[in-house]
């Protein structure tokens, strides 16, 4: 094997990486990193195990990863009642909750949708229901996205070894 051979399946596999961490930080693109990972480790090897019918499987798979986690939280928020104040307060409380580590990631997305039902003028009480579902939503989302990026990966590893 060759030394730039080599050297792309080492960016394969930090992209691979990258893109799992992505799939919990919503800062980074983590389906479209895991994908972009493994089409660069299918062109370093010619395309020798990981051909196009595989790969049309696992774009199909990234597609749905994505989807699943756009609509999860918008049906979390739907079934509840939410606001749209409340879901822009989640998105933004999930890019605030990024620079205070993991309580951060986990808090911030129910705060946020808290704080944009109160804006609205909800009671409390309301504005904390939608704030559980929204939560809900995200993380059965994000839950499925990350089940969806090991499918991949098992897909991946299963076409490279056979």
């Amino acid at each position: 094997m060759a030394t730039g051979q080599i050297l792309y399946f080492v960016l394969s596999a930090a992209l691979i990486l990258a893109g799992l961490a992505g799939t919990v930080l919503p800062a980074l693109p983590g389906v479209p990193l895991v994908f972009a990972g493994m089409l660069l480790a299918a062109w370093a090897d010619h395309f020798a195990h990981v051909g196009t019918f595989t790969l049309i499987v696992l774009g199909a798979l990234s597609l749905l990863a994505l989807a699943v986690d756009f609509l999860a939280g918008l049906l979390g928020a739907k079934r509840v009642g939410a606001s749209a104040h409340a879901l822009w307060g989640a998105m933004l409380g999930t890019v605030v909750g990024l620079f205070l580590g993991l309580p951060g990631i986990v808090l911030g997305p129910f705060l946020g949708a808290v704080a944009g039902e109160l804006l609205v003028g909800s009671a409390l009480g309301r504005a904390t229901h939608v704030g559980i579902g929204t939560w809900l939503g995200l993380l059965f989302g994000t839950l499925a996205k990350i089940a969806l990026c090991f499918t991949m990966l098992g897909v991946f590893a299963l076409a490279f070894v056979l």
